[in-house]
């Protein structure tokens, strides 16, 4: 099926941007969100999107036509979708698994994490195995990256003992895996954090596991429990690591906050690493949100390190305004052939009410400094009774940079993308 849904209201529109429409809830089963996005290092028209809970959408002309698909798995398909690509143009869509009849303990839904492997650019895909099957204990909140030297793809993810449980004997924790052979094979699971969250998916709960490769194959993790941010690292592809996570960032307040108008907010920490071989080749940018300034101030923030997570520079505000308001569910991702870093995000600084705008703040000097650009084209306005959804999301190459989110109208959510070129961007600065 074909698809080209373009949205081209007069808000907003200093850059003249698209939106496209990729997704909205027909009434049917789980409503659009989560949305990932991948850029395929072959050919930067080649784009693929999935959002909750089985969607795949696919345009290999740069966004002008897309095609629709589904996934199905033998484990089921739930949410969470996390996607990449290999040097080869080999995508990997990662997501929990929904069983049918599930054993698994008290929450089928999170049984593994299953990999799924499209070698046709994602028209079709087939099962690539899965990591986490640990009954009975539950799996949640994926995210994978690709070691383009290699094509070892890296996963890490929370595991609870028991997902929601308030049994103070119950502990979640971060969990490592990899496949050196195109999802053939997965190594063993391995735990990477000491220190032990509980299960009640807050801010006590050990989460945010965002893994990213570093040029010369180093493997780094971040995460968040407590208020602070650790970080751990590998120097040999995942077989060994530091013997105890360092805390790296402050988060005042946790990662798990309230938003107007949102059922749930979260300011977990993502981690990119710049492999461009440019100026700034290796440095590390962690990006989170929270609610350091009061409950009404949520911001973005960002901190970045140049020798490999040995030491940080000072965390500094990604966000621009001076409007007091909130700024929620950053993703940063770096060009890996410019080395410019971008950061996609949602702001109501033009807004005094939880009407909602989709922004994207760019840096060309290694994150020093930052500018910040709407990019949706019209406004939302989020209610509670509507799940919003974790995560945005945005990935960049050559030039190009493809941030990907969910809005909500009239109660239901719809998934959607804009095709950004760089030299716009800085030609409207």
């Amino acid at each position: 099926m074909l698809l080209c849904l373009l949205f081209s209201l007069a808000a907003g529109d200093e850059l003249g941007l698209t939106n496209i429409k990729l997704s909205n809830h027909n009434g049917r089963g789980l409503a659009p969100c989560e949305p990932a996005v991948t850029i395929s290092p072959l050919n930067r028209d080649h784009i693929v999107v999935g959002a909750i809970p089985d969607k795949v959408y696919v345009t290999r002309d740069g966004g002008k036509n897309w095609s629709r698909h589904k996934l199905k798995s033998k484990y089921g398909v739930w949410g969470d979708p996390a996607l990449v690509t290999d040097t080869r143009g080999h995508v990997y869509y990662f997501h929990l698994a929904n069983p049918p009849r599930s054993k698994a303990g008290k929450n089928g839904r999170l049984e593994r994490i299953v990999c799924q492997k499209s070698t046709d650019g994602g028209k079709t895909w087939k099962g690539a195995g899965y990591v986490g099957y640990r009954t009975p204990r539950d799996q949640d909140k994926e995210w994978a990256d690709v070691d383009p030297r290699t094509n070892t793809i890296y996963v890490t993810w929370t595991e609870f003992d028991e997902y929601g449980s308030k049994d103070p004997q119950c502990h979640s924790r971060i969990l490592f895996a990899k496949t050196s052979d195109g999802g053939e094979t997965w190594s063993k699971d391995t735990v990477l954090s000491k220190q032990l969250g509980n299960c009640r998916d807050d801010d006590a709960t050990a989460e945010g596991a965002v893994p990213a490769v570093g040029p010369d194959g180093t493997v780094y993790v971040a995460w968040s429990l407590r208020e602070v941010i650790y970080f751990n690292r590998s120097h040999d592809s995942g077989e060994t690591w530091l013997p105890e996570e360092k805390a790296i960032a402050k988060q005042p307040g946790g990662w798990d906050f309230k938003i107007p108008g949102l059922r749930r907010c979260n300011g977990l920490p993502t981690l990119v690493c710049d492999r461009s071989g440019k100026a700034f080749n290796g440095s590390l940018y962690l990006s989170w949100s929270d609610q350091r300034a009061g409950k009404h101030d949520t911001d973005v923030y960002l901190k970045i390190s140049r020798d490999g997570g040995e030491t940080w520079l000072p965390t500094q505000r990604v966000n621009d305004d001076m409007s007091g308001v909130h700024q929620f569910l950053s993703w940063p991702a770096v060009d890996q052939v410019t080395g410019n870093l971008y950061v996609v995000f949602y702001d109501r600084r033009n807004y005094t009410n939880q009407r909602t705008d989709v922004f994207l703040a760019w840096s060309v000097d290694g994150g020093k400094t930052f500018t910040n650009q709407r990019i949706s084209r019209q406004s939302f306005y989020p209610k509670a009774k509507t799940f919003f959804g974790d995560y945005s999301n945005i990935a960049a190459r050559d030039g190009r940079i493809v941030p990907v989110w969910t809005r909500v109208d009239d109660a239901k959510t719809s998934v959607w993308a804009a095709i950004i070129e760089h030299g716009d961007l800085e030609n409207k600065k």
